[in-house]
Order: C-alpha cells, then sequence, then structure tokens
C-alpha cells in the first residue's frame, strides 16, 4: 500500500503550478508590502499636518475594518466569477487610495483615501483570494505549504516595503512617496492574468457537493470549530495591526533611535519568511489547532518580556525576531483547516469570514493604539490587552476539531 501513496505523493509535487503560485506570491508581495510600511507616513504625515495620533490610527483602523469587510464578498465573487478579475481590481482600488492619501488635504481624504480605498484594495489582493486559487489548484496534503510559500511573499513584501518606504519619504516626502507607491500598484493586474478561473476551474475543482453561498454561510456558522476559528483569529489582527501601525512611534516614546523601527520592521518581514515557510511545513504534519494554540501562547510570552525587561536597540531587535517568526505563521494552519472543513467551493468566502474576525481585531488594535495613548500617554495598557487576548486565543484554539463536515448528502 506504501508504494502507490509514495508515487501519488512524488506525482502530487511534479504537478505543483509554480506559474500560479509565483504570480500569486508577487501579487502578495505587493498588497502586503505598502500597508506595512503605513506606520513610517504617521509622524511625518502629522508633522506637517498638525493632527493628532488618533486620528491617523481612526484611518488605520478604517483601513484594516474595510479590509476585513470587503474579504468575504471578493471571496465570494472571486469564486463565482474568477480571481483575475477581482485582482485587476485589487490594484486600482489600491493604487487610488494612496493617491488620494497621499493629497493631504483633510482627515476626510485620509480617513477615505489610507483608509476606506486602501482597504479595500487589499481586501481584493488579499491571502483569502490567493490561497483559494491555489487551493484549486494543488492537492490537499500540498496545501499547507503552498499557503505557507505565499504567506512567506507577502512577508517579503513587509521586509523591502520597510526600507523601500523610509528611504522613499527621506528623499522624497511622505506625500510623493504615496504616489511612487500607487504606481507600483497599478502593475498588480498584470501579474495577476496567470490566477484566471473560479471555483469550478483547477485540477482540484469540486463539483461533487453543490451549495449556494446561504448554504455554505449556514452550514460553517452552525460549526462549532469553524466559530472558534474565527473567534480566534481576531486576536491575531488585533496584535499585529497595532504593531504594525504604532511601532515606529513606541519606539520613539521609549527614546530609541528612530532607524531601529526601520530595523526592527525589516526583521520582522524576514524572519516572517521564514516562520511562514516553517509554518507551513509544521501545519503538513502536526495538529493545526494545538500548532495554533502555542503560537499565540508564544507571542503573549513575547510581548510580555519586551514590556517587563529593560527596553535597549539589542531587546527591540530580538523583539523583532521573535515576532517575526510568530507574525503570519498563522495563516497557513488557519486557511488549511477551513479548506479541510468545508472544502475549496465557497473557501474565498468561508476564508473571508474568518479574515473579517481578523480585521475587526485589527480595527480594534490600530485605533486604541492612538486612543488610549492620547488618553495616558503611553502604549502599555494596549501591549497587555494583547498579551492577555493571546492567552485567550490559545484556549479557543485548543478543542478545535480538524476534520471535514458532516454532510448526510454525500453518504
Amino acid at each position: 500500500m506504501s508504494a502507490p501513496s509514495t508515487t501519488v505523493a512524488a506525482t502530487g509535487r511534479s504537478q505543483m503550478p509554480w506559474l500560479i503560485i509565483g504570480a500569486g506570491c508577487i501579487i502578495a508581495l505587493f498588497t502586503f508590502g505598502p500597508r506595512s510600511a503605513m506606520g513610517f507616513f504617521q509622524l511625518p504625515m502629522l508633522q506637517e499636518t498638525g493632527w493628532d495620533r488618533t486620528t491617523f490610527g481612526l484611518a488605520m483602523a478604517f483601513q484594516n475594518l474595510f479590509w476585513g469587510l470587503g474579504q468575504p464578498f471578493f471571496g465570494a465573487i472571486a469564486d463565482r466569477f474568477g480571481t483575475w478579475r477581482v485582482l485587476a481590481l485589487s490594484g486600482i482600488l489600491y493604487s487610488s487610495g494612496l493617491f488620494l492619501m497621499s493629497v493631504g488635504g483633510s482627515p476626510l481624504t485620509l480617513h477615505l483615501g489610507g483608509g476606506v480605498l486602501v482597504g479595500l484594495g487589499v481586501a481584493a489582493g488579499s491571502f483569502g483570494v490567493v490561497l483559494s486559487a491555489f487551493a484549486r489548484n494543488v492537492t490537499p496534503a500540498q496545501r499547507p505549504m503552498a499557503f505557507g510559500i505565499a504567506t512567506a511573499a507577502g512577508s517579503a513584501g513587509m521586509f523591502l516595503f520597510a526600507p523601500l518606504s523610509q528611504g522613499l519619504i527621506s528623499a522624497y516626502g511622505w506625500s510623493d512617496s504615496l504616489v511612487i507607491l500607487g504606481v507600483l500598484m497599478l502593475l498588480v493586474p498584470l501579474f495577476a492574468m496567470p490566477l484566471r478561473g473560479n471555483s469550478s476551474s483547477g485540477t482540484q475543482k469540486e463539483a461533487e457537493y453543490k451549495q449556494s453561498i446561504g448554504e455554505a454561510l449556514k452550514e460553517a456558522l452552525g460549526h462549532k470549530s469553524y466559530l472558534l476559528l474565527v473567534s480566534g483569529f481576531f486576536v491575531c489582527g488585533y496584535q499585529v495591526a497595532f504593531i504594525t501601525a504604532h511601532f515606529p512611534a513606541y519606539i520613539g516614546d521609549i527614546g530609541i533611535d528612530a532607524r531601529y523601527a526601520v530595523i526592527a520592521l525589516a526583521l520582522i518581514g524576514f524572519f516572517n519568511i521564514i516562520g511562514s515557510l516553517a509554518s507551513g511545513v509544521i501545519s503538513q504534519h502536526y495538529s493545526k489547532p494545538y500548532f495554533l494554540a502555542l503560537i499565540y501562547i508564544a507571542r503573549s510570552v513575547a510581548v510580555a518580556a519586551f514590556i517587563l525587561l529593560p527596553q535597549t536597540p539589542l531587546s527591540v531587535i530580538l523583539f523583532a525576531i521573535v515576532m517575526g517568526l510568530l507574525w503570519l505563521s498563522t495563516v497557513p494552519p488557519t486557511n488549511a483547516l477551513v479548506a479541510i472543513m468545508f472544502g475549496t467551493r465557497h473557501l474565498g468566502l468561508l476564508g473571508g469570514v474568518v479574515f473579517l474576525s481578523h480585521q475587526i481585531g485589527s480595527f480594534l488594535g490600530v485605533w486604541m493604539g492612538g486612543y488610549l495613548y492620547d488618553h495616558f500617554g503611553t502604549y502599555d495598557p494596549v501591549w497587555w490587552f494583547g498579551v492577555a487576548l493571546g492567552v485567550f486565543a490559545a484556549i479557543v484554539h485548543w478543542p478545535i476539531r480538524e476534520q471535514a463536515v458532516r454532510r448526510p448528502a454525500m453518504a
């Protein structure tokens, strides 16, 4: 029995669709890169406009919220009408938002451009849309690794765009830098062309079980393990969005040279690549719910240690390395669990609902960071709330069952 299994596995590996994976990775790099560097624009923008951190934090909170609100809809559209169309729209929305944000005329343009439009642009080109295309074209055994590769590409975007954005701001100012990034986003539709097709196409298309969107949502929202996954992913959004938006400012507040903020976010991006790839490998061989629980516990320990121990340039670097390894390592097992539970037919939609929870957490993390800082003059309450949430996430992931939903009609 083992020989045929080995042959099938080898065949699956030889049929890995590298053109689709490569194109998807470039999209992930582009869509994740600029939004992960938004924190570098905060201080120069506020210095020139005179706005407070709550104003900027609210814009980034809107960005994360509309990223989350848009993803289930864009995922459903991609499932039905094709991934390429949605990714092309992503580039247009993303670019328009960055252009409008660059105007800097009022908080309204910041909130509409950097918040709503960029958020919708990221949603249309997000991991959920790209990973759904991957899932339709790789075998179930290959999915965690393919998801890990795409997540690593998004991490590479953070690694590349952190120094790129800071360099552009130093050379051209924050406004022109946003225009340059907006032009780059117009390349997304071109690179997205290999990701044509919808849920009825691909080598792993599923025709044996038909569901409407309403039926798929009803099934998922009545599934205990799915609801636990949704609640746990909220915590991931809170933790990473707060750090992305506020860590550069926090570094300055504790008296550490601003260049360490660039180094820290670049290190997070670099080690995120390693962590994402490792997560894909680990998720192929071990329990995904238990692995997710350990990730959230490790995040809470890392943040608590960073806050309690003396804060120096070295501690900033070590914190960035650890958080980088844990940053997006949640994405491959989380999306793989959704595919295991419900298959790929509505993966864009159901993965989008999970990510909506992530982005509600992101909204709160970014907004609370600015609001509580202006109220208390410190980020410490936001850090400690994130520690408590990490423990909560570990608890809710533990009982998740890694198995397909039972469907009587398939018996």
